[in-house]
């Protein structure tokens, strides 16, 4: 019985001596795994880790270190792709991969008993993040899984992909130029909008279509064909004849300013210069210009602005006095048309009546004293 129970404790001595050096052989690996051997064991990471590589930041990342990594998910980063519109492929090819990833990467480390509510940690990039706690964050993401130690630092796990403020900008610049390179010139604007006809066809008679579609940038006050019918019915002229007038060109280059004019840039009475160089004048709530209403603002286009009226401007109009004579608008009185006189000629007539009257008083005289 004595012999029974010492050959049992001997079997569990050896036994508990036997888990104790497993687990320190065990504590012995993991210390041994370095940042990314630890990320790579963990197969949560595959394309942290393939950016890392693409970036050729493993070297470094396997040093010494200490390090702190705030390590995005396989989840993080598809959202990231999914937002942005790119593949894996695209994102690993930018140019400033590399620091986006730095800007995950501290110095030292971190674990999270370190971190203090609002503290700020300059990143490898050298730029900061800011920690808040309660729930733990870096610049807003969550840190969803803290101090995975490695043996040259500490990862954090997060779950969204950390975007540096200059990586933000490039890719806001990014946008703007794929957008810039959608846009197509006023002309071609005008032409996809629909509802320029009469204008596109003033500009092809006038011979401005090429101007138009030059590099500006331009801002064009575009009457509707609405605008041009209205015009036309209050003149009593066709579309023929309007495109035939000896004075179109500068009629519609009085619809052009030159510069992209936004609606923003507008203050209530300002005046602009137009190409055929007269001022047209800006009014706000309604925003008009010489009273023609606009209703439809900043229409960009690749070389300038559309802003789309509903009256077609005509030179020479007062554009001080609050009146439509600088306009010509649907239900408004015909607008008033200068006429061309000459006094010269008035004067003439006059003294040639005068001079028949005379001559006549003086050949009856002679035939009265004949008889």
């Amino acid at each position: 019985m004595h012999k029974s129970k010492v050959f049992v404790m001997s079997l569990v001595f050896m036994l508990l001596m036997s888990m104790s050096m497993g687990m320190g052989v065990l504590a012995d690996n993991h210390e041994g795994d370095d940042i990314v051997d630890t990320a790579i064991a963990a197969d949560d990471f595959n394309t942290l880790v393939a950016a890392v590589q693409a970036a050729d930041l493993v070297d470094a990342l396997k040093g010494d270190g200490p390090f702190t990594v705030f390590a995005p998910t396989d989840e993080a980063f598809a959202a990231l792709l999914d937002e942005l519109g790119v593949t894996a492929e695209e994102l690993l090819a930018r140019e400033d991969l590399a620091d986006i990833l730095l800007y995950h990467v501290v110095e030292g480390k971190v674990m999270s008993t370190d971190l203090v509510d609002g503290m700020e940690a300059t990143t490898l990039n050298g730029e900061k993040v800011t920690i808040t706690l309660n729930p733990v964050q870096v610049n807003g993401v969550n840190v969803v899984t803290p101090d995975v130690e490695a043996s040259n630092g500490v990862i954090h796990v997060i779950d969204a992909v950390l975007i540096p403020e200059q990586g933000e900008e490039e890719g806001t610049e990014e946008e703007a130029t794929e957008e810039d390179n959608s846009l197509v010139d006023i002309v071609e604007t005008a032409t996809a909008a629909g509802g320029f006809e009469t204008l596109l066809a003033a500009a092809q008679a006038a011979g401005l279509v090429d101007a138009l579609k030059g590099e500006g940038p331009l801002t064009v006050f575009a009457p509707t064909d609405e605008a041009f019918a209205a015009l036309l019915d209050e003149l009593g002229v066709t579309a023929e004849d309007l495109l035939a007038n000896e004075d179109l060109a500068d009629i519609l280059l009085y619809h052009v300013v030159e510069g992209k004019v936004m609606s923003t840039d507008l203050v209530d009475g300002m005046e602009a210069t137009t190409l055929n160089g007269e001022k047209v004048k800006i009014t706000l709530n309604p925003v008009q210009v010489n009273d023609a209403n606009v209703v439809t603002a900043d229409v960009e286009a690749s070389n300038g602005v559309i802003h789309v009226i509903d009256a077609v401007l005509l030179p020479g109009g007062d554009t001080d006095n609050g009146t439509n004579e600088g306009t010509a608008e649907a239900g408004d009185a015909s607008p008033a048309i200068p006429q061309t006189s000459n006094n010269s000629v008035l004067i003439y007539i006059v003294l040639a009546v005068l001079a028949g009257a005379v001559a006549l008083f003086f050949i009856r005289k002679e035939k009265i004293a004949r008889v």
